[in-house]
C-alpha cells in the first residue's frame, strides 16, 4: 500500500474543527492528499465522525453520542469550540465525509471508533459504508473486534491496526483482522520494532508528528507516514507520496 506521507489529522488538524467537513476543505486548500477521521454510530446506526463518546468536548451538545440519531446530532454546533467563525459546522455523517473526499482528491483513513459495546457493529456497518465509497481509503482501528467485523463485511477494503505501542504479540494481532497494515505512536516506536515491521513487509504510519524534523527523523527510519495536526508545516509539494 502507497501512504501520502503527511495525513491530516482528524480531518483538517489544529487548523479547523476536528471531525467536520471544514476541516477536510482546509486540509485540500493547503495540498494534503490524506486525510484521518473517526466514525462512530449514532443511535440510528447511521455513523458520523466524531471521536469522544460524548459530545461535550467538541460540541454544543451533551450526553453520549449513541444517545442522539443523526439528524439530532447534523444539528448541533460542531465548530464554535474551535473557533467562532465554524459556528455553523455541524457533525457529519460518513457518508459525507467520503462523498467530500472523493470530491476533493483525498485518500482518507477512517478509524472505527466504536462506543463502548458497539465494536463489531460498528465494524461491520462503517465497512459497509466505505464499501460504496468511490474514493481511495483506508479502515483502522484499535479494537480487533472491530477490524475482524469490518473484514467480514468487505474484505476488499484494505485494513490498518491501531496500536500505542507495538507489542510482543503484534504479528498475531495484525493477522487477526487480516490488516495490511500498522499505525503506531511515534513517541512509542524504537529502530528495532520499526524493521521488524517492515521486514516482515507492512507498512508503518506514526502518530501524532506536530514537528517537521521529527517526521524528517521517521522518514529516514523507514516510517510510511506521519499524521499531523499542523499539516501546514508542509508545502503541498512535500505532501505527496515517495
Amino acid at each position: 500500500m502507497i501512504y501520502p506521507r503527511i495525513i491530516a489529522h482528524r480531518c483538517g488538524g489544529a487548523l479547523a474543527p476536528e471531525n467536520t467537513l471544514a476541516g477536510l476543505r482546509v486540509a485540500a486548500r493547503l495540498g494534503c492528499r490524506g486525510v484521518e477521521f473517526d466514525a462512530m454510530l449514532a443511535a440510528d446506526g447511521v455513523p458520523v465522525l466524531i471521536h469522544d463518546e460524548t459530545l461535550e468536548r467538541t460540541t454544543a451538545g451533551r450526553g453520549p453520542v449513541a444517545g442522539m440519531n443523526s439528524a439530532q446530532l447534523a444539528r448541533l454546533d460542531a465548530g464554535s469550540r474551535h473557533h467562532p467563525a465554524f459556528a455553523v459546522e455541524p457533525v457529519p455523517t460518513l457518508d459525507q465525509a467520503l462523498q467530500l473526499c472523493a470530491a476533493l482528491g483525498l485518500w482518507a483513513n477512517v478509524e472505527i471508533k466504536p462506543s463502548a459495546g458497539q465494536e463489531a457493529e460498528t465494524g461491520r456497518v462503517v465497512a459497509r459504508h466505505a464499501a460504496a465509497a468511490t474514493g481511495k481509503l483506508l479502515l483502522s482501528s484499535f479494537s480487533v473486534p472491530a477490524l475482524a467485523a469490518a473484514a467480514d463485511q468487505a474484505p476488499q477494503l484494505p485494513r490498518a491496526m491501531l496500536v500505542n505501542a507495538i507489542a510482543a504479540d503484534w504479528r498475531q494481532r495484525v493477522a487477526a483482522t487480516g490488516a495490511c497494515a500498522l499505525h503506531c505512536a511515534a513517541r512509542a516506536l524504537t529502530a528495532e520494532k520499526l524493521a521488524e515491521v517492515r521486514d516482515a513487509g507492512y507498512p508503518l504510519a506514526c502518530y501524532t508528528v506536530n514537528r517537521r524534523d521529527e517526521a524528517e527523523r521517521l522518514f529516514a527510519m523507514g516510517v510510511s507516514a506521519v499524521f499531523t495536526d499542523r499539516p501546514d508545516l508542509w508545502l503541498a509539494a512535500e505532501m505527496q507520496a515517495p
